[in-house]
């Protein structure tokens, strides 16, 4: 019955939740339809514990002040009104926040209106249905109470081959990768470590790589020497010399062409073994090192798929097989 409940939450609006290993990553879904992302820092586990609890977020001012048990049934309004008051919500979720809202105070007013029906009860609020994939531990337990919460782990990711230390991260984005575009599929991952991961035409994992990124190789130089500046990838303003005459383009230069030269030895090999086969690039410096891939490698650059949400389009899927 409950597998049941949550396959029907998922036909209406719902939210994936990716624990990284810095930040929170958030996805708002209606039913199939993405509707908007965005990051915060990690929550506090008191504000984590009010997302989920009654009562919580009904003083608060303006719009998104009211009750949900009062104005929409308890059909989550209270937890809109709660997820309103973290800071630096983007106007895209506020929008879809409210229009969820409209449309459930919409459904009781059609309901209460009908002459066979009598007006709707108020019920206890019921938060948004959340998917939660992580790769932090410490994180995950704190939001193991959360009332509506599905965890997915990787033996629900139908790849074959998965070893049991692979990040749920990669194993998902890889998995959405596939069904959106079709096995077999590398992914490119390009934050805070760089990785490839990639899966054959029989949705068999193939393996993959992990060397440190851009913004971490650049951090490394600085930290771990005694004279190399502290140089951040904000910094950097187009491709520098390959053979630079100071410090600082020599360090940029010694990162970002050896990258760029690791991306386009693992995707030559890639297409040598499936000429067909797709490549994703995600992560917070894929539009920078594809504008990179760009002016030195177009032809590569050209078949590259441009997709930032591949883990979100991983967890709507499994949500919905697993239900």
């Amino acid at each position: 019955m409950k597998s049941q409940q949550y396959s029907e939450h998922l036909e209406s609006t719902w939210l994936a939740l990716e624990i990284g290993n810095s930040r929170l990553h958030w996805a708002l879904f209606n039913g199939e339809s993405l509707e908007c992302t965005w990051d915060t820092e990690y929550l506090p586990e008191s504000v984590i514990q009010q997302l989920g609890t009654r009562g919580v977020g009904g003083a608060g001012s303006g719009e998104w002040g009211v009750r949900g048990d009062e104005e929409v049934g308890g059909d989550g309004g209270e937890f809109l009104s709660i997820l309103s008051t973290l800071t630096h919500l983007p106007p895209t979720l506020q929008v879809g926040l409210r229009l969820h809202r409209r449309s459930l105070l919409q459904t009781k007013q059609a309901k209460d209106s009908s002459p066979s029906s009598s007006p709707t009860p108020s019920s206890p609020p019921t938060p948004l249905p959340l998917l939660l994939a992580s790769v932090v531990p410490q994180q995950t337990a704190l939001w193991q109470n959360y009332p509506n919460v599905r965890v997915i782990t990787l033996d629900q990711i139908p790849l074959n081959n998965i070893y049991p230390t692979l990040g749920i991260d990669r194993a998902l984005a890889l998995w959405g990768a596939g069904v959106s575009w079709g096995f077999p599929i590398l992914v490119i991952d390009a934050g805070t470590a760089l990785t490839f991961t990639a899966a054959d035409g029989e949705k068999n994992l193939l393996g993959g790589a992990i060397l440190p990124g851009m913004g971490l190789q650049l951090a490394s130089l600085g930290q771990k020497t005694g004279q190399l500046p502290r140089l951040e990838v904000g910094e950097i303003q187009s491709l520098p010399p390959r053979f630079a005459l100071n410090t600082p383009e020599a360090m940029q230069s010694g990162v970002i062409y050896t990258l760029l030269a690791g991306i386009k030895d693992f995707v030559e090999e890639w297409w040598s073994l499936f000429p067909h086969g797709k490549v994703t690039i995600k992560g917070g410096d894929r539009n920078l090192l594809l504008n990179y891939l760009q002016k030195l490698y177009p032809a590569i650059a050209s078949r590259l798929i441009i997709e930032p949400n591949l883990i979100f389009w991983g967890m709507q899927k499994i949500g919905v097989d697993v239900t």
